[in-house]
Parts: C-alpha cells; structure tokens; sequence
C-alpha cells in the first residue's frame, strides 16, 4: 500500500502505511513483526489505524503501546481504533464449539472491555473525538486527537 496516492484539501499526498503482523507469511504484503518495534517509518503521521488491534495488546503493554502511537503523530493527529463488544468473543466461541469456525485466536482479547479504551489515551494526552457502536453493538469505534498543541 505503500505509495497509495490520497487527495487532501485539494492537494494530493503520498499516504504512508505499513502493516504488521507477527506471524505474517512471506509473500503476504505484511511486515511481519510488532507494532512499534519493528516499524520502519517512525513518522510523523496524521492518522494511525488499528482496525481490531488493540484488544490484542495485553494489558501492561497498553500505556507504552499508546505513547508509541502519540510519539507517532503530528498535532492534530488522530488515531482510528475499533474493537469488539466482549460478547463477541462468546459468539466465536460457540461458533468454534460447532466447528463451524476455525482459526481465531479468542484468547488473545485478554479479557479487553472496550469502555477502558479511553482511559488509556486520555492518560497520553489525547482527547476523545468519537465513540460509536455499530455492526448491531458488536463493535466499537473510537477517534482520539493529539491536541494541536502538543508535542
């Protein structure tokens, strides 16, 4: 993706992208290893997504996992976040217990309750743009900015 071209404000931009993935195959477009360790392009960016990411992220490892992306931003930046519902996790469940899914690594949600997502970036410094639910409540959706002032 890198290279993608993105109009922005009537100019067009270059947008830059990396995706990791610690257990990416070769040959699958991916970076494989760990956000934010192992990523080349330390920034500045204007927006971070971490699309079903960060209920991945164990729990001691979340408030550097979150000043890794502040660090990553330019002010007035934001960071683009979905994360499920905890009953989600018991759909895939029952659906595994039907064999009727196979593959998902449930367990690697260690136990993440989305409403603690915004304590984790409001203690970096980033205010709360959006949180929405969608996909019938299954999902949750969160905008958080790097005030212009920041740095």
């Amino acid at each position: 993706m890198r290279g993608r071209r993105a109009h922005t404000r009537g100019r067009r931009q270059r947008a830059r992208c990396g995706r990791h993935d610690p257990d990416a195959p070769a040959g699958s477009g991916l970076i494989r290893g760990s956000f934010p360790r192992d990523l080349s392009d330390r920034g500045p960016y204007d927006v971070l997504a971490l699309l079903a990411v960060f209920e991945h992220v164990p729990d001691g490892e979340r408030p550097e996992f979150v000043a890794a992306c502040r660090a990553l931003l330019r002010p007035g930046g934001r960071v683009v976040i979905t994360v499920p519902a905890p009953f989600v996790d018991r759909i895939v469940d029952t659906l595994r217990r039907l064999r009727l899914l196979h593959g998902m690594d449930i367990e690697a949600h260690h136990g993440y309750r989305p409403e603690e997502t915004p304590r984790y970036f409001a203690a970096a410094g980033m205010r709360l743009v959006t949180h929405e639910r969608f996909e019938l409540g299954l999902n949750h959706l969160f905008v958080f900015e790097l005030p212009a002032a920041s740095r």
